[in-house]
């Protein structure tokens, strides 16, 4: 199977890697400037944080996606934000089946703007996070997945059966869900609040309160109860049961943000992420907020975390100064 990633940060570098071991893909990864070069010269290597293993893989890499190329599928691993620019290449390639990887406010617009059937465009969330440093990639995980389906509807069995294929063999966890456009904004109302929190402690989440902690939840409970206002279908299973406060499933969750916030694990799977792509949550910042525009739901949950972070404009130019 020719498979294409398109993006090499740490999701598309993981995604290829994972993809890389069976023997019957042929994976290219595309890739731009130094780290293009690195990969060709030195392999793509990935140190794999909990797993206390490093992997080195030869994957052939590409810095353009031509429209004449035909792939049996292609992943895309670039930022949300960074979408609009390269949605007319992808839409001009030839190849049918396309899997959007990563945070998705505006699933349903982008597979309006692929103007591919509805059956042949996927989103999914791979979970992983990571950072890029001295020319390898870390990447954090319990056990790799991706949570994966149709914008607003379940994959066809063609679709399904193709990524089976691809990971066949593999240590590769796929769930299936049926409207990744409500799983998605749902996921933003948690990863959202933590970025605030990340952003207002200077990146060092273990400076977070234990009011901030349980603010972040709130916040997240409070988001999920405006996309119900909004008209999203929201799956309380999955989401409010675990945000609500006085409730099992929220107790779970307040273990794991003391967890995330005493830990290294903070650093690893939200605060790095957070700090190095300020302009992506500025973008899903903006996304929410318009949702929320159309709704009349109180958030003060959410206000206070936003109101205790800098302001955007200040952390865009401190992210260019960074950088």
């Amino acid at each position: 199977m020719r498979i294409l990633v398109y993006g090499a940060g740490v999701q598309g570098c993981e995604l290829a890697h994972r993809l890389a071991q069976n023997e019957k893909n042929t994976v290219t990864l595309l890739a731009r400037g130094e780290w293009k070069e690195r990969i060709d010269q030195k392999g793509l290597t990935i140190r794999h944080w909990a797993q206390l293993k490093t992997t080195v893989d030869r994957v052939p890499t590409i810095e353009t996606l031509a429209p004449e190329e035909s792939y049996d599928i292609v992943f895309v691993t670039v930022q949300a934000g960074q979408l609009p620019e390269i949605l007319p290449v992808l839409k001009q390639n030839k190849s049918e089946f396309f899997v959007f990887v990563g945070n998705q406010p505006h699933a349903r617009s982008v597979l309006q703007a692929m103007q591919r059937p509805a059956d042949k465009i996927a989103f999914g969330f791979q979970n992983n996070g990571g950072r890029r440093e001295n020319g390898q990639v870390i990447s954090v995980h319990a056990g790799i997945g991706m949570t994966v389906g149709g914008a607003t509807a379940p994959l066809s069995g063609t679709f399904r059966q193709r990524l089976q294929a691809a990971f066949a063999g593999v240590k590769y966890k796929l769930t299936f869900y049926s409207d990744m456009d409500e799983w998605l904004k749902c996921h933003l109302a948690l990863i959202l609040p933590v970025c605030y929190v990340c952003y207002a402690c200077n990146g060092d989440l273990t400076k977070a309160t234990a009011e901030q902690r349980k603010l972040m939840l709130d916040a997240a409970w409070e988001g999920c109860m405006m996309l119900k206002a909004a008209g999203v279908p929201v799956n309380d299973a999955e989401n409010t049961s675990y945000y609500e406060a006085c409730t099992p499933g929220r107790k779970k969750m307040d273990r794991m943000m003391l967890m995330m916030t005493k830990t290294p694990l903070g650093r690893l799977c939200a605060s790095d992420h957070a700090m190095h792509a300020v302009e992506e949550m500025h973008y899903h910042d903006e996304a929410f907020e318009a949702i929320r525009a159309t709704t009349r739901t109180a958030m003060p949950a959410w206000d206070t975390l936003r109101n205790e972070m800098p302001s955007w404009k200040t952390l865009l130019l401190r992210s260019k100064h960074r950088v």
